[in-house]
């Protein structure tokens, strides 16, 4: 873990970079404690001593299907899987979970140092509580994405996403929703300790995979200014279907659809749900 030093810290956006409805603004100063976070997202190898400790079996896999990106599909699976009524280019297909991130006819086996996808927030939570962590509330994940900086976009800067020829972060290139290039070298996840860190320590706190956070989903952000991470923790650590907040964007965001790949950009989805591109990191 690394430690993200107390202090006063401005978070939010007055730029008009997402989605009005997101509310990731107006900018404001909060004070938070010193806090813990992961250096990367929890990995298939992680979650996997947590399976093999406890026997939990996650909600995916209690429901029998969840949810997968069209692009991922083998024919096979697509031919029995269903797409999603107001989901363009989504699946609801019989046998995806952790283990099996595409489907049935998919495997972790050469992924273990990847993020664990499909993974849903009360598995999240579940996971927390065995490890003796929780998840970051999205204060605490902002100002550790910044890095030590005061940047809105990427922990890198706030002009350029390739910096100097470089990618620094795992994004859809290309022709969105047909076509990945691969210009970052994955079409898919990466692994979590892949592109270079930002000041602080932090692994692809943008794109990549979606990471859970404890609070619900586009808050005023005000709200923090008076509630804490800790109280935030115990109100919201009950297993329910609540939308609550995800953050950082993930492999499937370019920028004609999902400009979300930015540390303030905001986002959310329901407690219960998992999806092949949505993990976690945890705090303490």
């Amino acid at each position: 873990m690394i430690k993200i030093p107390g202090g006063s810290y401005i978070i939010g956006t007055d730029h008009a970079d997402g989605f009005e409805a997101d509310n990731e603004g107006p900018r404001l100063t909060v004070v938070v404690p010193t806090f813990w976070m992961d250096e990367t997202t929890v990995t298939n190898a992680e979650f996997a001593k947590f399976i093999e400790a406890t026997g939990y079996v996650t909600e995916a896999e209690r429901f029998g299907w969840s949810f997968v990106f069209h692009y991922f599909l083998s024919e096979e699976t697509r031919m029995k899987s269903q797409l999603v009524p107001n989901m363009a280019w989504w699946y609801a297909v019989a046998g995806a979970d952790w283990r099996h991130p595409e489907g049935p006819d998919s495997t972790i086996e050469m992924r273990m140092d990847h993020p664990v996808v499909q993974v849903s927030r009360n598995d999240a939570i579940v996971y927390c509580n065995w490890v003796g962590k929780r998840l970051p509330s999205e204060v605490e994940w902002e100002i550790a994405a910044k890095g030590g900086t005061n940047n809105e976009r990427y922990p890198w800067g706030d002009e350029e996403f390739i910096l100097a020829g470089k990618h620094r972060a795992n994004i859809w290139q290309g022709d969105f929703p047909g076509m990945n290039t691969k210009d970052d070298g994955f079409m898919n996840t990466a692994p979590a300790k892949w592109y270079e860190p930002n000041g602080l320590g932090m692994y692809q706190a943008v794109g990549n995979v979606w990471e859970w956070c404890s609070n619900p989903a586009r808050i005023d952000l005000e709200k923090f200014q008076t509630t804490t991470s800790e109280e935030i923790w115990q109100t919201y650590q009950q297993v329910d279907d609540t939308y609550y907040a995800t953050r950082g964007g993930s492999f499937l965001c370019h920028y004609s659809y999902c400009k979300r790949y930015r540390i303030a950009a905001r986002n959310g989805n329901s407690g219960m749900s998992a999806a092949n591109n949505l993990g976690f990191r945890c705090v303490k």
